[in-house]
């Protein structure tokens, strides 16, 4: 009998225990112009979930491409990403642009997109990819594709 209250114990742990779930993707937003400097540009946004899960895991986010005015200028570059359970979360997302890549694209590329853009003095960055949430051995892709306006501040 004891032993098959510790079975029952352990069986509803495990149960009840939900990582078939993956976290809910609810958007990208906040995309910030952190710096502007001769060498790189900089930029911030954040990618926002919600955990159901009564356990964390690790989202990766190796594969998401920065556009700006609709050209690849970089890749977004971040830790993997402990996910806590049963929470909201956001995580970071950070861009360097190097500007040589703006300099040294087609003729009036994406350096006459940005001429363009000081003078409107509006940038529309989009983040178009996959996020990759693991645990256990469960994963799940997200798929990012958020384009948003930004203001540059001179």
């Amino acid at each position: 009998m004891k032993k098959a209250f510790y079975f029952l114990g352990l069986f509803l742990l495990i149960y009840s225990c939900s990582v078939k779930k993956a976290p809910i993707f609810i958007k990208v937003d906040d995309v910030k112009l952190i710096s502007f400097a001769s060498d790189t540009i900089r930029l911030h946004a954040n990618a926002y979930f919600k955990n159901p899960n009564d356990v964390g895991g690790k989202i990766s986010t190796d594969e998401i491409i920065v556009l700006v005015n609709g050209e690849e200028v970089a890749q977004v570059y971040a830790d993997e990403f402990k996910v806590p359970a049963r929470n909201e979360f956001l995580v970071p997302l950070k861009v360097m642009i190097p500007t040589k890549r703006v300099f040294n694209h087609k003729k009036n590329g994406i350096l006459g997109g940005l001429i363009n853009s000081f003078l409107t003095k509006k940038l529309k960055v989009q983040f178009k990819g996959n996020l990759k949430y693991a645990i256990f051995g469960f994963q799940k892709e997200f798929l990012v594709d958020a384009t948003q306006e930004i203001k540059i501040k001179f």
